[in-house]
């Protein structure tokens, strides 16, 4: 399987910068794995012992490594260390005095303040820092501390009231979109402050709720609701303003089209060999008009397509510049010529686990922007080197293992 080009770390855009990452589960793992994508040198803290709690989300795992801790973890460094004894409190202190960007999920801003990681604190010792808080509902509002999980966002966002079929029940994603969605949203504030801090010399602090990123989903959904004041309905797969935009059945399987103009619903009557009365139709020739009669729509565009097979139907489609695809299984998806041809899927050697893939940044950019230099850490296996460059040796490093720091 073709991998991404390794590039050289000196060239990436955020070399030199030091991230210190607090973080576990899924959201902040995924914001930042994309800092070291571009070029950061993070490291990751971890619990002694059990590490980040998705080191025991398995199986699978590969040769002992979780799956899910790999996925989201490349470019990194592991420092094992408990925060909460006196020695390891100065050290995590120390780091992120030091550093550049400091991401945390610790959910209670009094948590925070205990360790001495709060914003103010942070900011008072390290003014150019960027501090990034990521929780389920931020540290504001009458939720400000609760636990939050990606299900409770999809559910509380109103997401979940729109997915699944007309008469059936709500659906959670299959995928975990809210830490994901909040993961990003915070590496686009930390990409922002560093800009800032140029201009200023100023860190910054920032609050990032999965709730919130969540319903940023719903921006032209809430657009109608305050338009018109109605929930709107569960639609399944059809779109609620465009048709036709949904999946069809052929002859031997299911095919995706997306008709979001009046021109294309021309083309696609003309693939579909459908007269010219049925495209000039008033009621299907705007598409205003084809919403209003859906149903009449969708049942002459899938008559004809259950005549032919999904080959036939992409093939031709593709031809008349129709937006249309198949829909893949997970191991099509990831071998489409397409995905291949953009090396979109990263293969680094692992010390454990062995040639480990994960999927890659997903913009490109030249001149070595992104680099995948590093895969993801085994628990702890970094500690000795961090705690080299803050300035212990050999001696205490054996005297804080000995006690548990590490």
């Amino acid at each position: 399987m073709t991998q991404a080009t390794i590039s050289h770390p000196q060239s990436a855009i955020l070399s030199g910068l030091r991230v210190v990452d607090m973080t576990e589960a899924l959201a902040g793992p995924f914001c930042t794995m994309y800092l070291g994508d571009l070029g950061a040198d993070v490291v990751k803290v971890e619990r002694r012992i059990t590490g980040d709690q998705t080191r025991g989300w398995a199986p699978p795992y590969v040769n002992g490594e979780s799956a899910y801790f790999m996925s989201t973890n490349r470019n990194k460094r592991s420092l094992t260390l408990d925060v909460k004894t006196p020695e390891g409190g100065e050290i995590i202190r120390r780091l992120v005095d030091g550093a550049d960007i400091f991401v945390n999920n610790i959910p209670r801003l009094s948590s925070m303040q205990e360790l001495g990681l709060d914003p103010e604190s942070c900011l008072a010792r390290n003014p150019r820092l960027i501090h990034v808080s990521i929780s389920g509902f931020g540290h504001t509002g009458p939720r400000a501390g609760q636990p939050g999980y990606d299900i409770l966002a999809q559910g509380m966002s109103g997401i979940m009231s729109l997915t699944g079929e007309p008469d059936g029940l709500p659906i959670r994603y299959p995928v975990p979109i809210s830490d994901m969605t909040v993961g990003v949203y915070a590496l686009v504030a930390i990409l922002a402050a560093l800009y800032e801090r140029e201009r200023t010399g100023r860190g910054q602090a920032i609050d990032a709720a999965i709730l919130e990123a969540q319903m940023t989903w719903l921006c032209p959904t809430a657009g109608s609701f305050f338009a018109t004041g109605v929930n709107p309905p569960r639609l399944g797969n059809q779109h609620p303003t465009i048709t036709p935009y949904q999946p069809f059945a052929t002859a031997d399987g299911y095919i995706i089209i997306a008709g979001g103009t009046d021109r294309i619903w021309a083309r696609l009557c003309g693939v579909l060999g459908l007269p010219d009365s049925v495209r000039d139709d008033p009621r299907f020739a705007t598409n205003p008009a084809r919403n209003h009669n859906r149903a009449e729509v969708v049942a002459l565009v899938s008559e004809r397509l259950r005549t032919q097979p999904s080959a036939y139907w992409l093939e031709r489609l593709r031809e008349a510049d129709i937006p249309s695809g198949p829909i893949y299984l997970l191991d099509q998806a990831l071998s489409d010529p397409q995905i291949l041809a953009r090396h979109f899927i990263v293969t680094l050697e692992h010390p454990v686990a062995g040639p480990v893939r994960s999927l890659g940044f997903p913009v490109h950019m030249r001149d070595g922007a992104i680099v995948y230099r590093l895969p993801p850490p085994t628990l702890g296996q970094h500690t000795e080197a961090v705690l080299g460059e803050l300035g212990f040796d050999a001696e205490a490093i054996a005297g804080l293992r000995a006690r548990n720091v590490v």
